[in-house]
Order: structure tokens, then sequence, then C-alpha cells
């Protein structure tokens, strides 16, 4: 093979792998948006139609759902302009050297407890509160409009932030690996029609911020104090104290790289056992 033919090859690898990363990245964002879902749905139908039309040579179908296809594109763009803007911010705070930061298995159940226990505390004592827990997707544009903190993660300053003559208590607090970055955050509410009418502001904020990301959303209810946790879009409410420690303990462990050995995966497992 010449270089030319080498080059040439591996233009059209990068060219297929290209348009794979787009379809992936597309697809695994269709399922997070339910208009999106319809949509696509709605795509699919036309062009099944443009082909029934076009194999029983049915003249106006087709002269009509040409000039859908021709200024569809269009319309969707006009139509749904806010579904658009949302997924590319969501590319824009996609990091791609992955988090914050990598937590340790002591690290990690240390930031499990802290929260657990601050949980528990402003459960009992039925004050509301909002806790973001940062991953992949940055939250840096939250932060900058925020009350910086950058402080040790522990139960008595969450129960600080959220006590209710704390100017902060309203907000939500952001946590990036084992630190608390700010209090006082806003958050998009959710405009999911499915969502209870008896929930309130946290949990519709805590949903909201979950379809935009990959954060964790914890929830305390302020007049049940119920315990909550919302991640991809999906809110899981009433939940008990140790179903909160287990989803934590499970969310917040390093990702996996492709190639492990046996070995690693058996020694974490060892550790967290004896931890526990």
């Amino acid at each position: 093979m010449t270089f030319d033919s080498v080059l040439s090859l591996i233009k059209k690898l990068l060219d297929v792998l290209l348009v794979w990363l787009a379809l992936y990245y597309i697809l695994k964002n269709l399922r997070r948006n339910v208009k999106m879902v319809l949509i696509f749905k709605g795509v699919l139908i036309i062009l099944l139609l443009k082909i029934i039309s076009d194999l029983f040579d049915l003249v106006t179908v087709g002269y009509l759902l040409d000039y859908v296809i021709n200024w569809g594109p269009l319309a969707l763009i006009v139509i749904f302009q806010p579904e658009i803007r949302n997924i590319l911010e969501h590319l824009g705070r996609s990091q791609l050297l992955g988090r914050h930061k990598i937590l340790t298995v002591d690290e990690r159940e240390k930031v499990v407890y802290e929260i657990t226990s601050a949980m528990e505390t402003l459960r009992k004592e039925r004050i509301g509160a909002l806790m973001i827990i940062e991953r992949d997707n940055s939250l840096t544009e939250y932060i900058q409009k925020s009350k910086k903190i950058y402080a040790d993660i522990s139960s008595d300053l969450l129960i600080s932030i959220f006590f209710p003559n704390n100017p902060l208590h309203d907000g939500g607090v952001i946590i990036q690996g084992d630190k608390i970055t700010s209090a006082g955050a806003v958050f998009p509410t959710s405009d999911n029609l499915k969502i209870s009418k008896r929930l309130g502001t946290r949990h519709r904020a805590a949903l909201g911020i979950s379809e935009t990301g990959d954060c964790i959303a914890l929830v305390v209810s302020e007049e049940t104090g119920r315990l909550s946790i919302a991640m991809n879009g999906e809110l899981n409410y009433n939940l008990t104290l140790d179903e909160v420690k287990m989803i934590l303990l499970e969310e917040l462990r390093p990702k996996k790289s492709l190639i492990l050995d046996d070995e690693d995966e058996e020694d974490e497992t060892d550790e967290n056992n004896q931890n526990v």
C-alpha cells in the first residue's frame, strides 16, 4: 500500500468515527428529553411515509411530503430552539478531562458520611435543603452566580448553611469532590408535566439541573422531611437514609477503564468490605 492509500483510509475511518460519535451523542441525549424523543419519532414517521409514497407512486402524498422535508428542518429549529440550545449548553459544560476530582475510597466514604449525616439532621428538624454534586459536566455557570465557599465538606457546615436564619438557606449547595464550593446557587426548574404538583421548588430545581447534566441532586423536603435524589432527569422520591448512602457510594465510584485487572477490582472490594 502506498502512503496516499493509507492516508485515504485513515481519513475515511476518521470520517466514520466522527459521524458515529455524533449519532451516539444525539441518541444518548434523546432519552433524557421527552420533546426530542417526539421530534425523532415524527421524523421517522415522515421518512417512512415518504418511502411508502415512492413505492406505491402516491403523487399527492409525495408532493406534500417533499414540502415537509424541504422546510421541516427550518421549522424544527424555530419551534424547538430552547431544546437545541440546551443540548449545545450541555456539550459546552462537558469536561473533557472527566471529574473535578477522583475520590479515593476513604474520601468517597467521608463525603457520603458527611452528606448523609447532614441530611439526617435536616430531616429530623424539618429543614429544607438542596445539594448538588458535580460529576463530569461542569457546574461553573452556577458557581459563578453563587456565594463562593470552597471549604472541606462537613455535616456541621451543611446544616448551618441551610439553617432557616442563614441568608443562603434558600439556594442550593454545590459540591465538587470533597469540597463545598458554593452556596445560594439558583438552578433552572423542570417543566416536566409528569411532576406531582405537591412537590415544591427544591424538587423541581433538583430535577431541572439533573436534566441538563450528569450531576447528583439531593433534596430534603421542608414540609415532610423526606429524602430524594434526582439523576439523569429522574427523581427518586421518599428514600431511606440507607438507600441514599448506597446510591451515593455507587454513583461516586470512579469510572472503570476498559482494561482493568481482576486483582485491582478484588482489592477495592475487600477494602470496601473492611470499611463497612
